[in-house]
């Protein structure tokens, strides 16, 4: 017992009370990444690069898959656990600053969840949360390999899926550059998903038995429905607590999300009114979070001859 609470209390440590992690600052010095010429740098360049795999193959018309033996199986656990890794990261950073914090609420009359929902004003994007939302941020690098596994594997590639994946990317750099509220529970929600999801994709991926039914699409609007709820609260401490910080990114975002919820919902009401001639349907990768951002895209039914 006494070796399990030193384990845990290890953990701890490591993942909410180390140095790294305390002085944390989000600034173009000293963060990989954190400047706005990178940003609209990479993205051009991840969209170019798949495209031009895309027509590559096209071109020289290469009817099978490319063979990609465990690679995919191997990232999709990689990114089941780094997402289990940010899930716990900001889940005990998230308690140890409402801990060390909660006295200077009482004057306001703030309390834990309405700083999830929103950050005070003047709030500066250092410390343990704003860390883990750093790595969360160069995680959804990791997440741009999904696309050319779709398209070596001649998976239809679309400009939904591209231009997702870009607006995702973009949506976690603002949480960072204007500190926006809502964040917290957008990286748990979206954390905590990914980790299922992937692990669900890696269990298929080694030859396991998949799920009956589309795990990855209830997944995913149990995600959009929770987030529609967390963002009306956004909006309501917005109007009568006196505001929240980074509320301009909070409204690109929420834009964003309301158009990825059409889509998605689009695709997910015509699947199931088609269900009498659908044998299997599943959802293909990433259109997610969000900040909704959980990151899958549908892929073409399978239907009865």
């Amino acid at each position: 017992m006494t070796e399990l609470m030193k384990m845990l209390q290890g953990i701890k440590y490591c993942l909410s009370e180390h140095p790294t992690i305390l002085n944390f600052r989000w600034s173009t010095t000293q963060s990989w990444g954190s400047t706005w010429s990178f940003l609209f740098t990479v993205i051009p360049a991840y969209i170019a690069a798949a495209v031009t795999l895309h027509l590559l193959l096209t071109l020289f018309r290469r009817s099978r898959p490319v063979p990609l033996g465990p690679i995919p199986a191997a990232h999709s656990l990689l990114m089941a656990l780094i997402s289990a890794v940010i899930f716990v990261g900001m889940l005990l950073s998230s308690a140890a600053e409402i801990r060390d914090t909660r006295w200077l609420w009482r004057r306001t009359k703030t309390t834990p969840f309405q700083w999830l929902l929103c950050f005070p004003l003047g709030t500066r994007p250092s410390g343990r949360v704003f860390f883990w939302s750093y790595v969360f941020y160069l995680s959804r690098f990791l997440h741009l390999f999904r696309t050319f596994f779709t398209i070596l594997r001649r998976r239809r590639l679309t400009s939904f899926h591209l231009l997702n994946q870009s607006f995702l990317i973009f949506m976690s750099f603002l949480w960072l550059e204007f500190s926006q509220s809502f964040q917290v529970l957008a990286i748990l929600s979206t954390s905590l998903l990914y980790s299922v999801v992937y692990g669900y994709r890696f269990w298929v991926g080694v030859g396991m038995r998949g799920a009956c039914f589309p795990l990855v699409a209830n997944c995913q609007v149990a995600l959009l429905g929770c987030n529609l709820a967390c963002h009306v609260g956004v909006l309501l401490l917005q109007v009568f607590k006196g505001g929240c910080n980074g509320i301009g990114a909070w409204l690109f975002n929420s834009v964003l999300n309301a158009a990825i919820l059409l889509l998605f919902m689009r695709f997910y009401v015509e699947t199931h009114m088609k269900n009498s001639n659908v044998v299997v349907v599943q959802v293909e990768e990433e259109t997610s979070s969000s900040h909704w951002g959980s990151g899958f895209e549908p892929k073409n039914a399978v239907k009865q001859n």
